[in-house]
């Protein structure tokens, strides 16, 4: 970041970086503690998640004042406009990764209320990979590295084959055994909620582009079709934040 003769401007734009690095750490931390109130049926633990997601509400707020007072008396111009144009927009994303993972942890409450089932256990491998998109994206912003937000961009792609195989998975499961169609359907909506997880955290990884070269991201990653589409269930997984 270039250093300002004005010392509060260069503290100003220190702080909303901070801001957004710790909101960074608290969705990962948060998803992180969803997915173990799954796995480990613990609903006091999914509580807690559910009560913490004010908290990067608060800070996605912050943003908002924060930048509306840079933008409207600083008059930021190329690298530092861009850098408080994309903090604005990174925090949008980072606000909806934590309210995914809140979703994931009211689905942990009703899973510990019905008896497991075994798809559960592919929930983790996923998280794993969305958790590590998270982690890089963050590091990608701190360093300003083009490279790593890039590699967070393509890593997407698994995302989205894993979720694909694990609805297929699910289904299967729930066709089989009829009993565990409730539990199964709450599953789908934490693969879902995954899966959008990895599209905002590719959100990101956009804007640090833009950020750090001033260019949009022109290359189009391949996409195929989700596979609730062939079920006529697009709205799987995109239900709002209570």
């Amino acid at each position: 970041m270039v250093e300002h003769t004005v010392k509060s401007y260069e503290e100003e734009l220190k702080r909303l970086h901070n801001i957004i690095v710790q909101m960074g750490g608290l969705a990962e931390s948060q998803l992180d503690a969803a997915i173990r109130a799954i796995v480990r049926r613990d609903p006091a633990l999914a509580a807690s998640i559910i009560r913490d997601d004010k908290k990067v509400d608060d800070l996605d707020h912050e943003v908002d004042t924060l930048t509306t007072k840079l933008l409207a008396l600083r008059q930021p111009m190329a690298g530092d406009l861009r850098a408080i144009i994309g903090a604005i927009k990174i925090s949008v994303d980072l606000e909806r990764i934590a309210d995914y993972a809140a979703n994931i942890a009211r689905r942990a409450i009703t899973l510990t209320q019905a008896s497991p089932v075994k798809p559960v256990y592919a929930i983790p491998r996923m998280a794993r990979l969305v958790q590590h998109m998270i982690k890089d994206v963050l590091d990608a912003f701190i360093a300003r590295d083009l490279d790593r937000a890039l590699s967070v961009w393509h890593a997407d792609e698994e995302v989205d084959e894993m979720y694909t195989s694990l609805f297929r998975e699910l289904l299967t499961y729930m066709i089989e055994d009829p009993r565990s169609i409730t539990s199964c359907t709450h599953l789908l909506f934490v693969a879902k909620n995954l899966e959008r997880i990895g599209d905002h955290t590719t959100n990101v990884a956009e804007t640090i582009h833009f950020m750090v070269s001033g260019k949009r991201l022109l290359v189009t990653r391949p996409r195929g079709q989700k596979p609730e589409a062939e079920y006529d269930m697009s709205g799987i997984g995109d239900e709002g934040n209570d």
